[in-house]
Parts: C-alpha cells; sequence; structure tokens
C-alpha cells in the first residue's frame, strides 16, 4: 500500500493550486456576493483539462486518474468551492454517464464538447422530489421518433450556463421508478427553458437554477441508455458525484485551516500570538488530524472506483465523513478568528456557509447513512 502521490498527481496538484490562487482567490468574495459566475473561468478549467478530467482523450477528456480529479476538486474549493461544484458536477455527473451509458454519436455530440471547453448540468430534483425519486412528475412520452418532455426541475447546478443539461423523467409512470429514463437536452431547444436562479446561502458563484419543459420535442437519440434504466443510471452517476463532493468537503475544511493557521500566527493578545495559547493549538490539532482522516476515505472511493469494483459504501462514506468534518472545521475556524470570523473581510465566514450543501446535495448525510447501513446488513 503506497501512500505517497504520484509525480503526475503532484503535478497537478501544484497545477490547479497555481491557478486557484491567482485566478480565483482574487475575485472569489466579489463573486459570492454577486452571486456570479465568469463563464470564461469555465473556459479556463476546460482548457487545464479538469472540465473532463478522467474522460478518455480520444473523447475530448484529459485521459487521468480518479485519485488526481479529487485532488483538483480539492484544490479549487479550497479557494472557492464555487468551481469545486463546477468541475465536480461537470465530471461525475454528466461527463461519465455519457461515457458509461452513450452511445458513440452521443459521445461524439455531447461528451467531446463539455469534457473539452463546455459546461454540463445535472437534473434530477423536483419540486416535489428529493430524495424520492419515484416521486418525479417530469414525463416523457414517445411520438413517432421523438420524445415529448413536460415538466420541471429545481436546483439545477451549473443549470444556466450549461451547454447540456442530463435530466430524469418518467417514460411509464405506472412503474415508479422503474419507470424512470434519462435524456440530455441541449441549450436552446425549443420547449426547454431556464428558470429563476436561486439565491442560496453559499456555494454562490456556481449559479443553480429552476428549468422547466413545455412540449419539449427530443429525437430518441436524446435518450441515454435503454429506457426505463433511468434509477440504475441515477444511483451509479450519484455515487460518483459523491466522491467529488467529498472532495470539495475536503478543500473546504483545508481552506479553513490554512487560514487559521495563518491568523494565529498573526493575531496577538496578552503579548503573543494566540497560536501560542492551548486553546487555540488543540483546535489545529483536531482540524488537521479530522481532514487528513477524511481525505484519507476520498482517496480510498477514488481507488475503489478506478479499480472497477462497487464503490457505493466507500462514497457514502467518504461523502458523510467529509461534510461533517467541513461543517467542523468551518465552525472551528470563525472561533479561531473570533469577531473577524464572522464577518466578510475574512473567507472564513464563506467557507462555513459553503460547507453546508455538501451535508445535502448529491444525498443528504441521512441518505448516506441509509446507503451505508444497508451495505453493512446486506446478506
Amino acid at each position: 500500500m503506497d501512500f505517497k502521490p504520484t509525480e503526475e498527481q503532484e503535478m497537478i496538484r501544484k497545477m490547479v493550486r497555481d491557478f486557484a490562487e491567482k485566478e480565483l482567490a482574487p475575485i472569489a468574495r466579489e463573486n459570492d456576493e454577486k452571486g456570479s459566475y465568469p463563464i470564461e473561468i469555465a473556459r479556463k478549467l476546460g482548457e487545464l483539462g479538469l472540465m473532463g478530467m478522467a474522460i478518455p482523450p480520444e473523447y475530448g477528456g484529459a485521459g487521468t486518474d480518479q485519485i488526481s480529479y479529487t485532488i483538483a476538486v480539492e484544490e479549487l474549493s479550497r479557494v472557492d468551492a464555487s468551481f469545486g461544484t463546477v468541475v465536480s458536477v461537470n465530471n461525475s455527473l454528466v461527463c461519465d454517464p455519457i461515457l458509461k451509458w452513450g452511445t458513440e454519436e452521443q459521445k461524439q455530440e455531447f461528451l467531446i464538447p463539455i469534457a473539452k471547453r463546455g459546461v454540463g448540468a445535472f437534473s434530477l430534483t423536483e419540486p416535489s422530489s428529493g430524495s424520492d425519486a419515484g416521486g418525479l412528475k417530469t414525463t416523457a412520452v414517445l411520438e413517432g421518433d421523438e420524445y415529448v418532455i413536460n415538466g420541471a426541475k429545481n436546483f439545477v447546478s451549473n443549470g444556466q450556463m450549461a451547454d447540456v443539461t442530463l435530466f430524469f423523467a418518467m417514460t411509464d409512470p405506472s412503474k415508479g421508478t422503474k419507470g424512470i429514463s434519462t435524456f440530455l437536452v441541449k441549450d436552446g431547444t425549443t420547449g426547454f427553458t431556464k428558470g429563476k436562479k436561486e439565491d442560496k446561502l453559499g456555494i454562490r458563484a456556481c449559479d443553480t437554477i429552476e428549468i422547466s419543459f413545455e412540449d419539449c420535442r427530443l429525437p430518441k437519440g436524446n435518450l441515454l441508455g435503454p429506457e426505463e434504466k433511468g434509477l440504475n443510471i441515477a444511483l451509479g452517476t450519484l455515487d460518483g458525484g459523491r466522491i467529488g463532493i467529498a472532495s470539495q468537503a475536503v478543500g473546504i475544511a483545508q481552506g479553513a485551516l490554512d487560514e487559521s493557521i495563518t491568523y494565529s500566527k498573526e493575531r496577538e493578545q496578552f503579548g503573543q500570538p494566540i497560536s501560542n495559547f492551548q486553546a487555540i493549538q488543540w483546535k489545529l490539532a483536531n482540524m488537521a488530524t479530522e481532514i487528513d482522516a477524511a481525505r484519507l476515505l476520498v482517496q480510498k472511493a477514488a481507488y475503489t472506483k478506478q479499480q472497477g469494483g462497487r464503490y457505493s459504501l466507500e462514497a457514502a462514506m467518504a461523502k458523510l465523513y467529509a461534510s461533517d468534518i467541513a461543517m467542523k472545521a468551518t465552525r472551528e475556524a470563525i472561533q479561531v478568528f473570533g469577531g473577524y470570523g464572522y464577518v466578510k473581510e475574512y473567507p472564513v465566514e464563506r467557507f462555513y456557509r459553503d460547507a453546508k450543501v455538501t451535508e445535502i446535495y448529491e444525498g443528504t448525510s441521512e441518505i448516506q447513512r441509509m446507503v451505508i447501513a444497508r451495505s453493512l446488513l446486506r446478506d
């Protein structure tokens, strides 16, 4: 067992860290306050090979390993978690399922553009269904060579900027979860509308929107995978997505720790740096230990995926623990900063707000516990 990163992985960490500190850090506070996302940053991420990291080069990707992908998401999130979301969604929730389930024609039409410089979005949640995928109301009715789509979705990350949206609809509502199918829709398709942008607590620079379908006609070639295999595709896709979000959580926590270490050395009270006080030292020690444990869980999940085995358990454990540690680390960081941690002049209050969603999206912490328990109790 070798815990040492490869030379390529270290190069990716340095490249992404340099990019994040030079390109993202100077605009992170402004983007958070405005809730804005510069699309040119997404294009730069694509040029660096980060939008389709584990996708083979013949389909527009960088062909890296899964651990390199977790490193990249962590390093982006260490500075601005919004961009960790953009990369995670594009890689895990859009590129991955198209690579696994798509036809050669779909890979050429949809995968290559978003793996290179485009942006993809993933849409499962609806106003009446979140964790309960069987509550989907969006329908897809086959008429000749086209599917007619009607319905509405919400909480679509990357939605406004997306060139391609992967979404789920009922092709046979009478079958419940067994009647769900998966589709791809391009931006600008008639009957496909991008709606209200959510005003969120955190991850504000990555847009989250509502979308709707009104007699939206899609060719049969936009069906991803077999009809009525949508639940299988969704669950398998979310396993990979959880590794990305766990990496994001580790990055947020690491950013909070880095800021806390720097501040504790500079801030003086009672005639000395607060880093001299045991109360502060123990906070930093606990944060560092827990973050490293979370990172190892993430890398174990990524390694298991890379080996081609089932990784639902590992992904759920990684996301559950890493999201919890992100909340703990950012809360402690604010405590280290004291009153200054509560104001926007320092990034730790943004990290605290950003961390919360890692316990919610791509499967709540409660859902992760269900996944873990079922795996443990399976005969």
